[in-house]
């Protein structure tokens, strides 16, 4: 008689409410967050305050503070080297990472021991991986410059580091050396969830590797392909471990990054209405370009 009493209560539907007042803290701290410092920022870039002067806002400049970062070439500049270790290097890892990930499902001797050693270069702390790679880049009996003096590549007088048409490219083999194996390891779990009767039947059809790769395997770990793209993308596009332990932001301004370019504004010299007109413009273009990314990438998926 209880047991058939209780049966309506345990089918009861809960009030369309309960859900929202459940996730309600989760989206005050989220906006909390978010939402506050982007909007701290948004207030300072319009006041002229530098921290050295005075510790309250000076003055209200209105765009004076976009326009002296976008006139003065300092955003342009930044921006163009960001997008230049942001684009080639995800390309690189990506197809490098593709290529071990191959290597992998292929299962042969040493694979187990392979996979180890690919999870250590992404265990390191960037900045850890900097302070590596300023002793192997060292002119003076650094690894790197040794081994391309044997392979008889001129190196520039002043360094790998020092020259501004070599430095820029240091940083970003740095950066390729620690999270291709990142690529790999993901690329490799989604390689692996391909069906093995597909892969059978193309084989069966004689079909091609680079047929398989191009027609298969690539479309079958879209979704995958297009979530680390758009990770590694957001994460080199912040890149500011490398340049600070590497070059800070030299020689003169060849390897400044927007990354960089805030930390110099902002906490070196304390600019900070100028540093948070550059973090908005930063918002801005980032958000851009992530949104054209995911428009094109998920239109034909959706």
């Amino acid at each position: 008689m209880s047991s058939t009493s209780t049966l309506p209560r345990r089918g009861r539907r809960l009030p369309s409410y309960v859900p929202w007042l459940l996730i309600t803290p989760s989206i005050i701290l989220l906006v909390a967050l978010i939402a506050f410092p982007l909007l701290f920022a948004l207030k300072n870039s319009f006041y002229f305050w530098n921290l050295q002067m005075s510790p309250t806002p000076m003055g209200f400049i209105g765009w004076g503070n976009y326009e002296m970062a976008l006139s003065g070439g300092l955003f342009a500049g930044a921006l163009y080297n960001t997008l230049l270790i942001t684009v080639v290097g995800t390309a690189i890892e990506f197809v490098l990472g593709l290529a071990i990930a191959l290597l992998l499902v292929r299962q042969l001797p040493g694979m187990s021991v392979t996979r180890a050693l690919l999870i250590m270069p992404t265990t390191i702390a960037p900045i850890v991986v900097g302070f590596l790679f300023r002793y192997m880049y060292d002119p003076g009996g650094g690894l790197i410059p040794w081994l391309l003096a044997s392979l008889g590549i001129p190196l520039p007088a002043a360094g790998l580091l020092g020259s501004s048409t070599t430095a820029l490219w240091a940083i970003l083999f740095a950066d390729v050396w620690q999270w291709t194996p990142f690529f790999a390891i993901v690329l490799y779990a989604g390689l692996l969830s391909i069906p093995s009767d597909i892969i059978e039947a193309a084989r069966i059809d004689r079909t091609s590797p680079w047929a398989m790769l191009m027609r298969i395997k690539i479309p079958l770990i879209k979704k995958t392909v297009m979530i680390v793209i758009m990770l590694r993308f957001m994460q080199l596009f912040n890149t500011f471990d490398l340049v600070l332990v590497l070059t800070k932001g030299g020689p003169g301004a060849s390897t400044r990054t927007l990354g960089y370019s805030l930390y110099q504004y902002g906490l070196v010299d304390f600019n900070i209405g100028l540093a948070s007109a550059m973090t908005w413009l930063m918002v801005i273009v980032v958000n851009a370009i992530i949104a054209l990314l995911v428009f094109f990438a998920f239109k034909e998926l959706d």
